[in-house]
């Protein structure tokens, strides 16, 4: 017996139908109309013909970082990744980063604008240790897992060049985390070798995965990933590496990007971008149905940028935007990206609209998916796994 029913509705903006949900999963679906006579313990909502998306996965954020919900924080510090991370350390003890009540207003926003999973990097380092991930568990706990996270212990300072970070990633594993970070080998630690021996000695151990923020572009870029190649290739950990941001991709020389691209597919080796203005298109063509490519919002409102409101619709039209896309066909393949595609980001061997998957469920009111991505509407209705946690834009309690 069903527990909710979801009717009226066009999932990928095909033919109406109604959508069975039991517990947290899609049990059944038939044209709208056809469902049979729903038993009285069984909630109805009515679509209203609405576009029917899955719920969308934020493949790389920092949920733990955000300044929402305070006053308006001017931007400041110097410039450049190093300036970046220096501001921030500085500063974030006075806006209560990391902190419970900072984390949930960014899930909320998650919430409201249709995002239902996230891999979050959440920063381990000499100054919070694991305050920020157990921060980001409780606020996520407090909104009953109405948004699945998947957290990645990021070592936002560096990690060779910062003694005892190691040993707090080895902490992080131990204590859950599902993937530990590096950030850009060279410029950071200035010793690539050491800091992914170190990394992947641990992920190793534990069994986790491995998730380096990568800036450096051109072949700086192209040689960190040539030393991440190597050690995905003489480890067991095939499948389980992502590049996050890796700009150096789009920067490369055809022949060589092309070369990268075999080893990555070769290796499982994943990508996720937030698809910055100004930064090179990546090879989106040669990496669809090769290599596992995520979307995600980054930092939202925080010391290193005032951007940004959580809305994964909006990433993916600048991916559409900054990739030159047009048809239907691949502006439909931008959406996918922060959905459907995303799965293996947050640990899942599915999400969609078909039967076992998650009933995390997005409806928008518009005539099909590439409307819904040009215009970004609001998110009408919103549930996550069978819950309806937001309606008119609204969170609901």
């Amino acid at each position: 017996m069903a527990d909710l029913l979801l009717s009226n509705v066009r999932p990928w903006g095909a033919e109406p139908v109604d959508i069975e949900i039991t517990s947290d999963r899609i049990t059944g679906t038939r044209p709208a109309g056809e469902t049979p006579q729903t038993p009285a313990s069984s909630a109805v909502v009515d679509g209203q013909g609405m576009l029917a998306l899955p719920g969308f996965i934020n493949a790389h954020a920092h949920v733990d970082k955000s300044w929402w919900n305070q006053p308006w924080v001017s931007y400041g510090g110097e410039p450049g990744t190093q300036g970046r991370i220096a501001h921030e350390r500085a500063e974030r003890d006075k806006y209560a980063i990391p902190s419970v009540p900072g984390a949930r207003a960014i899930l909320e926003q998650f919430l409201i604008h249709g995002t239902t999973a996230t891999r979050s990097h959440v920063d381990v380092d000499l100054g919070v240790g694991l305050r920020g991930i157990e921060s980001v568990r409780e606020a996520a706990a407090e909104l009953d897992g109405a948004v699945q996270v998947e957290i990645v212990a990021f070592p936002q300072d560096g990690v060779i060049r910062r003694p005892g970070v190691l040993e707090l990633l080895d902490a992080a594993a131990a204590a859950g985390a599902t993937s530990i970070g590096g950030i850009d080998p060279c410029t950071i630690d200035r010793d690539p070798v050491a800091q992914l021996d170190g990394l992947f000695e641990i992920a190793e151990r534990r069994d986790v995965g491995i998730d380096i923020h990568l800036h450096d572009g051109g072949e700086l870029g192209g040689f960190t990933c040539d030393l991440i190649v190597d050690r995905v290739r003489r480890s067991g950990l095939h499948g389980r590496v992502n590049v996050s941001h890796g700009f150096a991709l789009g920067e490369l020389a055809p022949a060589r990007q092309a070369d990268l691209l075999d080893e990555l597919a070769e290796l499982g080796i994943s990508w996720t971008t937030v698809a910055p203005v100004r930064s090179a298109p990546l090879p989106w063509r040669a990496m669809r149905d090769r290599i596992g490519l995520g979307l995600g919002t980054d930092g939202i409102r925080d010391l290193w940028s005032p951007f940004g409101d959580g809305d994964m619709l909006r990433i993916a039209l600048a991916f559409a935007r900054l990739h030159g896309l047009r048809t239907d066909e691949e502006l439909s393949y931008a959406v996918e990206l922060a959905g459907t595609r995303a799965a293996a980001f947050v640990g899942r061997d599915q999400h969609s609209l078909e039967l076992g998957s998650r009933a995390d469920i997005v409806l928008v009111d518009a005539q099909n998916v590439p409307d819904a991505l040009v215009r970004v509407p609001r998110r009408d209705l919103v549930l996550a796994g069978g819950r309806v946690v937001a309606a008119g834009g609204d969170l609901q309690q």
